[in-house]
């Protein structure tokens, strides 16, 4: 039988470094094409002109999706690279999101975007969502 070890007197037990590290960020492991179109996504279904209201579930059916102006997207109030938006036009994308849980097809053929899918911490908005401050 193996003794746990004491600490000396004075001095805490080091944490496991899973009892100390944050919430893993991307759980569900979705790869940058996938994090950013969920991005998009998720910003599209702030703006009343590209969503509707929240269902009961909390999750926001989408009227359109934004088409490319030279090498940009207008999403909102904010623009996005064209080279970040291949997704939103990937069938295998939306394939990998509904299989997480993140979005689900509508019957007008746009996503859903699942309230798991609006609360996802994707980390990447500030580094594609362009905002303007005028």
């Amino acid at each position: 039988m193996i003794k746990p070890v004491a600490c000396p007197p004075g001095r805490q037990p080091t944490p496991r470094k899973s009892d100390s590290m944050a919430p893993r960020a991307n759980p569900k492991k979705l790869n940058a094409l996938q994090l950013k179109t969920l991005t998009i996504l998720q910003y599209l279904t702030r703006f009343e002109g590209w969503s509707h209201p929240a269902d009961e579930n909390g999750d926001v059916t989408l009227k359109g999706l934004p088409s490319a102006h030279g090498n940009h997207f207008h999403v909102g109030d904010a623009v996005v690279a064209t080279r970040d938006t291949s997704g939103l036009f990937n069938a295998a994308v939306y394939t990998v999101l509904e299989k997480r849980g993140l979005v689900r097809p509508s019957g007008n053929g746009l996503p859903v975007v699942t309230r798991e899918g609006i609360e996802y911490e994707t980390g990447i908005a500030d580094q594609i969502l362009h905002t303007s401050d005028h």
